[in-house]
């Protein structure tokens, strides 16, 4: 079921950073235009770039362009992979090779 180990990995990365977790806490609201998420963290926009780049790669988030600005919003679709894999996890206790 899970043979693209890569893909998988690019999931969970995504949440194996504290400001990855925090731009997601930011998200949950809703949208955000990157300049709001730069207000919000304190960070540079280069470290802003880094970050949503690994997020968006991992499909837990999307992202639009608008004018210069980019906006930022949590895809559904990237959630509900993560808890699949995770309950594929949990229902085959381990026992069958990923």
């Amino acid at each position: 079921m899970y043979t693209d180990a890569k893909k998988t990995a690019a999931i969970f990365k995504a949440f194996c950073d504290e400001n990855r977790i925090k731009i997601l806490q930011l998200l949950i609201d809703g949208e955000k235009c990157a300049c709001k998420l730069l207000e919000e963290m304190n960070i540079t926009q280069p470290t802003l770039s880094h970050h949503m780049k690994t997020l968006l790669d991992s499909g837990i988030v999307e992202g639009r362009k608008e004018g210069k600005w980019m906006h930022y919003s949590i895809s559904a679709e990237g959630l509900q992979k993560a808890k699949e894999y995770l309950d594929f996890l949990k229902s085959n206790g381990g026992e069958e090779t990923l």
